[in-house]
């Protein structure tokens, strides 16, 4: 079985020019925990000047269902971020650094070692609170500033995040570049560093997102972050277009015989509710096309 992380309520909506209003996200997040989400990146905790789609962080945290087994992640960036993250009761923080130097500049106004140090600070202060701390490098398949990034330069900060404390690596395609044998590469250089749960960020810019998500979990990728309907991307990033659909990478799961505890219906059902209050077609397929031949359990 691989964990299928859901980012649709943060990444997913970050980069939508649309303004979901609150209640939509948490129907949306209800929608996900029916379909089988349980660990689900609900918001972040950055300033709303640069993120207005996540300038109610924390009323949409007062809102959500506490069910059993679901877990709630908040992305956040600093220590200021920790603090209302703290305040709203997240289960779980995802820290970004980001492997360029131009673009840690340019998405968090710091340098990769300034990141590194602040990483540390977010990461002692979260786990002694009680909360996961994933550490996601941005950037690692490449940057739309400076181009390639070496997998020593990504292992180097897998290193320094693992030392500082972080649970969980997460490796990001942030701009949909990677193809699976970059994906190989990686796995390679992480795995000389630490042997911590790895977790993949990848985006569909290319069309090369699922073999990239297929070829983690055959080199042994805990968790893929996937989001219903396939919306998203950085706002910081020239044309860094949609996250996998989590629909679409379900089925893709399914048909290879890896369970992932969701229902396919109950991901679509998600995703036009939010295609719905987007008021676009959304870009995963799964919902066009249908299943084939028809939904099966989530335990095959």
């Amino acid at each position: 079985m691989v964990e299928i992380v859901e980012v649709g309520p943060r990444d997913g909506l970050q980069n939508e020019s649309a303004l979901v209003p609150t209640a939509a996200k948490i129907a949306y997040i209800e929608a996900l925990i029916a379909a089988g989400a349980r660990r689900i990146e609900a918001t972040s905790f950055v300033h709303p000047k640069r993120v207005p789609q996540m300038a109610d962080a924390e009323a949409v945290m007062a809102g959500v269902p506490r069910a059993p087994g679901v877990r709630y992640i908040g992305l956040v960036l600093n220590e200021r971020g920790l603090d209302r993250a703290l305040a709203a009761g997240v289960d779980e923080v995802n820290v970004v650094l980001v492997a360029s130097e131009t673009f840690s500049r340019r998405n968090q106004g710091m340098s990769v070692a300034e990141a590194v140090r602040s990483f540390a600070a977010v990461s002692g202060r979260a786990r002694a609170a009680g909360l996961g701390v994933t550490a996601t490098i941005g950037a690692s398949f490449g940057c739309p500033f400076e181009g390639e990034v070496a997998p020593a330069t990504v292992a180097g900060l897998v290193r320094d995040c693992a030392d500082a404390g972080a649970d969980e690596i997460a490796l990001a395609d942030t701009i949909g570049v990677g193809v699976p044998a970059d994906v190989v590469r990686l796995v390679e250089a992480t795995r000389g560093v630490t042997d911590l749960p790895l977790r993949f960020h990848f985006h569909n810019t290319r069309n090369t997102g699922y073999a990239n998500a297929l070829t983690a979990v055959e080199h042994g990728a805990a968790a893929l972050d996937a989001s219903a309907g396939g919306i998203g991307g950085c706002p910081f990033a020239p044309n860094a277009t949609g996250n996998i659909a989590t629909e679409d990478l379900t089925y893709a799961l399914r048909r290879s015989g890896i369970a992932s505890g969701l229902t396919l219906s109950g991901v679509v059902d998600a995703a036009a509710l939010i295609e719905h209050e987007l008021g676009a077609q959304v870009p995963a397929l799964l919902g066009r096309a249908g299943d084939f031949p028809g939904e099966l359990s989530p335990e095959r």
